[in-house]
């Protein structure tokens, strides 16, 4: 496909010359015709034309930029394309002009380029009231509000000197020699091809590289080679960030999932922790009811604290949860960083839902602590045998009560 294109382009370049004749002969004047330097000196150059024909090109016949040294702009053996301005075949004097088959050409590709509606890439050589020129091998002129200066900095057209830039002709005169063409409009018809192209390989579920433009609170978007997508928060990673620049920098490159497109709307959306193994996943063979499990607290809520188990698993203890007294918020309690121990007392891993309770571990364990020291009581009571009050503690608690109500009665007397 490329080798056809370029037999096209190769086609359509020899059909622009004016009378190219590498083979015809004789030559006459106003041909434009192929030749190769054959020799270089500080006056001119020889240029072989075909057959015996060897044509004189002079100094100030070589470039449209005006006189310049033969020697620094030609070497022997250079092709180059000539205008015949004398052929006279009786006493073998040919002169040949480089400028003038460069002019004749270049507006060629001009008319050619404005018939067919073509973008031409030409570089800025100067600012002028009004606008800068443009060298096309002829000189164009880029009005100021056909500039497109949206990626300067500042809004100076002299940045742009030196640059090649592309542009659409607006207006095109070869008998006034007006060329007036527009930056603006072409680089507008650029990115609308770029878009075109980028939408007709994006499909949700392909994996796309792209870099990281700018970070907002809600997300970052990406730069996937002329148009941006969104990489929304919540698909940057599998654990809670507060924010995308703690995972993601400006200029990073990186691969995402493209998760949604609207052609229509020119939206992409985009997912990073996609392809990242989801934690989940694995968190059933890891933990289940019961388990007395250890996290960081790192986020606290009005409803309760949110803490990370490990990277990506995520679980909450709820505000009735994290203390055996009452409490109206987590930050009587808790603070955001501290390493806390809790029971897990809600597990649905296909939910993505972990509940947790400071509380009922809390509990548990003062059952235990009360256990033990039942059991330890219980132990040393073996090991030192019964008292008196023990073996007749019923007995003297009722002789006790008995005497209490026999004083009772002769108060009463």
């Amino acid at each position: 496909m490329k080798e056809e294109k370029e037999v096209e382009e190769s086609r359509q370049e020899d059909q622009l010359e004016i009378d190219l004749a590498e083979t015809i002969r004789p030559l006459q004047r106003g041909m434009i015709v192929k030749g190769t330097v054959v020799q270089v000196d500080d006056e001119g150059a020889m240029v072989d034309v075909g057959g015996k024909a060897e044509g004189l090109l002079p100094p100030e016949e070589i470039s449209l930029k005006g006189r310049v040294e033969p020697k620094e702009v030609l070497s022997v053996g250079d092709e180059v394309r000539v205008f015949v301005l004398k052929a006279d075949a009786e006493e073998s004097s040919i002169i040949v002009s480089k400028k003038r088959a460069d002019f004749e050409l270049a507006w060629q590709r001009l008319e050619n380029a404005h018939r067919k509606g073509e973008i031409l890439n030409a570089m800025v050589v100067d600012r002028v009231k009004g606008g800068v020129l443009v060298d096309l091998g002829v000189q164009g002129f880029v009005p100021f509000s056909h500039l497109d200066l949206s990626t300067q900095r500042r809004k100076n057209p002299e940045y742009l000197i030196g640059q090649s830039i592309p542009l659409k002709i607006l207006e095109l005169d070869r008998s006034k020699g007006k060329v007036v063409l527009s930056h603006k409009i072409a680089v507008e018809e650029e990115n609308r091809r770029r878009k075109e192209e980028i939408f007709s390989r994006l499909g949700e579920g392909k994996v796309v590289e792209g870099v990281v433009k700018r970070l907002k609170d809600f997300g970052a978007f990406v730069d996937l080679g002329g148009i941006e997508g969104l990489l929304h928060i919540s698909d940057i990673a599998w654990s809670y960030i507060k924010h995308p620049r703690e995972v993601l920098r400006i200029g990073q490159r990186i691969e995402v999932m493209v998760l949604k497109v609207d052609k229509e709307n020119e939206r992409i959306s985009l997912g990073l922790k996609q392809l990242l193994p989801d934690p989940w996943r694995e968190a059933e063979k890891n933990y289940r009811e019961g388990d007395v499990v250890k996290g960081k607290v790192i986020r606290l809520a009005p409803t309760g604290a949110f803490v990370r188990l490990e990277e990506g698993i995520d679980a909450f203890i709820p505000l009735s949860h994290i203390s055996n007294k009452k409490v109206k918020r987590p930050q009587e309690v808790l603070r955001k960083g501290e390493n806390v121990e809790a029971k897990v007392i809600d597990f649905n891993p296909s939910a993505r839902r972990m509940h947790l309770s400071i509380r009922e571990l809390k509990r548990e364990r003062e059952r235990e602590k009360e256990r033990k020291r039942t059991q330890e009581y219980l132990k040393q009571q073996k090991r030192t045998g019964p008292t008196i009050r023990d073996l007749a503690g019923d007995v003297l608690e009722k002789l006790k009560e008995k005497g209490e109500e026999g004083g009772e009665k002769r108060g009463e007397a």
